[in-house]
């Protein structure tokens, strides 16, 4: 099987790239290669590399600075998963694309479902869900992942890679604890699109959703970021988190206040549930370490 990997040096990519070796040749194209926001990049890419299966883990995810750059957003986030699409129908490759629990406006009371009425608050979940129609336009071959909180060992800007320096900076943290959803760790993630591959098939194709196990507030993680650093002697100066509204943290984007995604579609697939976020965390952390 011949693997495009789109937006290769981004956290999920690097996450994903090791595990997809195993399913065949990997190319993978960071944004010097294949530029998301030019259809033409988009093209050429894929007319050199004639792949069987194309994963897209390129994206626009700068969520506040997208208010101010919606047409850059919109082209990364919303066109090009669309031509990806029909490039993979001419070829007659498979598609593998991540979106977001932001196409949602956090209003449920319960997990959204993969059929839930979606209404983004800001340009980022817009574009994100113009992706998502814009792929089921150009045809079925497609698996559409909606994940949420993600983060990983190659990420920059993630929440844990952000508490693990102020922690080390800073002995008082104020963090947002009305904001509820299920972080998820690239890992896990990476390793359910390896347990996907074999089962890219015309009855599987659709939309789904994946995150790991649980719910909590950014709060909540924030605590258990430090609470498992501190157990690996990770440095830390903090001494206090505190609980603050999104009101006393405004951004220029609105975010969902409950983006929880039921994971019971999925969990059916791959006949098995996504491991809880501590776990996931734990992993993570370990890797840190080393």
């Amino acid at each position: 099987m011949k693997i495009l990997l789109a937006g290769g040096s981004g956290q999920l990519a690097q996450e994903l790239q090791p595990i997809l070796l195993s399913w065949g040749e990997v190319i993978a194209f960071d944004r010097t290669r294949l530029d998301l926001s030019q259809p033409e990049s988009i093209r050429q890419a894929m007319a050199e590399v004639q792949p069987n299966l194309v994963v897209n883990a390129g994206a626009y995810t700068a969520v506040d600075k997208a208010e101010s750059e919606p047409e850059l957003a919109n082209a990364v986030n919303g066109i090009a998963p669309g031509i990806l699409a029909e490039e993979c129908e001419k070829l007659g490759a498979s598609l593998i694309h991540f979106s977001t629990d932001y196409v949602f406006d956090g209003s449920h009371g319960s997990a959204y479902q993969e059929t839930d009425s979606t209404n983004p608050l800001g340009t980022y979940g817009k574009s994100k869900l113009a992706g998502e129609e814009a792929i089921r336009k150009a045809g079925n071959r497609h698996i559409i992942i909606r994940t949420a909180w993600v983060y990983g060992n190659g990420g920059k800007g993630n929440f844990v890679k952000t508490m693990l320096r102020l922690g080390k900076e800073r002995e008082e943290i104020r963090v947002v604890a009305d904001q509820i959803g299920s972080p998820t760790w690239t890992g896990d993630l990476a390793e359910a699109i390896s347990q996907i591959i074999p089962l890219l098939e015309p009855e599987t194709f659709g939309t789904y959703q994946y995150t790991n196990s649980g719910v909590c507030s950014w709060y909540d993680f924030a605590i258990a970021i430090f609470e498992e650093a501190a157990k690996l002697d990770l440095p830390l100066k903090v001494q206090r988190v505190i609980p603050i509204t999104t009101s006393e943290y405004p951004t220029p984007a609105k975010r969902p206040a409950f983006s929880v995604l039921s994971t019971v579609k999925i969990s059916a697939l791959l006949g098995t549930h996504p491991p809880h976020w501590r776990q996931g965390l734990r992993q993570m952390l370990a890797r840190e370490v080393k």
